[in-house]
């Protein structure tokens, strides 16, 4: 689950990160009066959309950026005014672009270095990682790219935190005054503190600033949390924004089912995360694009599998789908039986091709054959992918 920057200060706030002054508002006048009420010389105006890159991001079919410097409230009302209820495009929303709701009036500061500081969960270590680079305000994984040697990384035990030695090791490398150590280290313990709290996966702030008095600011933040303990945060489920997710997502988490869009013509509906991402590379080794990552569990009933269908063909790109089960939990017999009673509810408008393999196959492969239905029945994950992206190919 991911969160509007705002957001994610309030929640650093509390934590004792030090963030900005800053108040959110949806119309130019609510821009104009939060602005007023800041009492600072320059405000930020920054576009909430749950995208990274809104600096360098443009508004369709104007030249407004998605954060820009206001230096009255009418410039922040005329700011705000561009962004609003526009599409913003930015490197990661994609040429679609996603609509701004609302934006972020935040008091300006005197910086002095730009830095970048990011945590997330380091599978390969076994413990979350700080990450901090003297490459502050760009592009992350340009700079990974072009030059790994400025990114330092800093594991920490999630139980004890980071330790001020390591605080200091950071403040050495980023080559910060060592006036600013202490404040430093502040900021990174907290912050660390802040992210095991909260069970987030991911928390970034790009820029970190070094203020002119030698304090550390998160002068933009990034937050993503582990959908899987959300149960124990109710505060962070209430600021979910429904309107910034992808509808069929939604629809699916509903249904128990984990599904993700993506932009390729092949709908896949496969049991086990390992297996679906198999399935995905198998169908770009053949030449086809996954239309979307769909994993209905081990445990799928009829309703679940119905309702997967409808979710996939609820995408106008999808020209074929590819059913991938091995029956390990679920018996090739039930998934066989579901299939029949989904073609025969959803009502398919484009190729079906099946693989099954697994506990009670054979049964499961004489259901679809006398079911009746136009399922293509394939023999293994090569014939498979290689009989979708015929399948899809034939549909454009």
């Amino acid at each position: 689950m991911k969160i509007h920057e705002y957001q994610a200060k309030d929640l650093l706030r509390a934590a004792g990160v030090p963030v900005l002054a800053g108040h959110v508002a949806r119309t130019p006048e609510e821009a104009s009066q939060a602005f007023s009420g800041l009492g600072t010389p320059v405000c930020a105006v920054k576009a909430q959309i749950h995208a990274g890159g809104r600096g360098k991001g443009q508004v369709k079919g104007s030249q407004q950026r998605g954060v820009e410097l206001a230096k009255s409230p009418e410039d922040a009302a005329r700011i705000a005014s561009g962004l609003l209820n526009q599409t913003l495009v930015t490197i990661q929303t994609g040429p679609e672009g996603q609509v701004v709701r609302q934006v972020f009036v935040e008091s300006g500061c005197n910086i002095e270095r730009e830095l970048y500081c990011a945590i997330l969960v380091d599978r390969a270590a076994g413990s979350p990682v700080l990450i901090a680079s003297t490459a502050g305000g760009m592009d992350i994984e340009e700079v990974a790219a072009k030059t790994p040697e400025l990114i330092l990384t800093e594991p920490f035990d999630a139980d004890r935190g980071l330790g001020a030695y390591q605080t200091r090791l950071l403040s050495s490398k980023l080559g910060l005054p060592t006036s600013s150590w202490r404040a430093a280290e502040h900021f990174f313990r907290a912050l660390t503190k802040a992210f095991v709290a909260l069970d987030a996966s991911l928390l970034e702030i790009n820029p970190l600033v070094l203020t002119k008095d030698g304090t550390l600011v998160a002068l933009d933040a990034k937050m993503t949390f582990d959908d899987n303990a959300l149960f124990r945060h109710k505060d962070v489920v209430a600021l979910r924004d429904e309107s910034e997710e992808e509808p069929a997502e939604i629809r699916a988490a509903a249904a128990g089912l984990s599904y993700v869009k993506l932009d390729g013509s092949i709908g896949c509906l496969v049991n086990g995360a390992g297996l679906a991402m198999s399935t995905m590379d198998l169908v770009k080794l053949h030449g086809g694009e996954p239309a979307n990552f769909l994993d209905v569990g081990g445990g799928a009933d009829v309703n679940q599998v119905t309702e997967a269908f409808r979710i996939i063909l609820s995408d106008s790109n999808v020209k074929a789908i590819l059913v991938n089960i091995f029956g390990g939990i679920m018996r090739c017999t039930t998934i066989a039986t579901a299939l029949v009673e989904a073609s025969k509810t959803v009502g398919f408008t484009v190729p079906l091709v099946v693989r099954l393999e697994g506990t009670e196959v054979e049964e499961g492969k004489k259901i679809l054959a006398e079911s009746g239905t136009s399922i293509i029945t394939a023999d293994g994950l090569t014939d498979a992918a290689q009989k979708v992206v015929a399948a899809a190919a034939s549909q454009a």
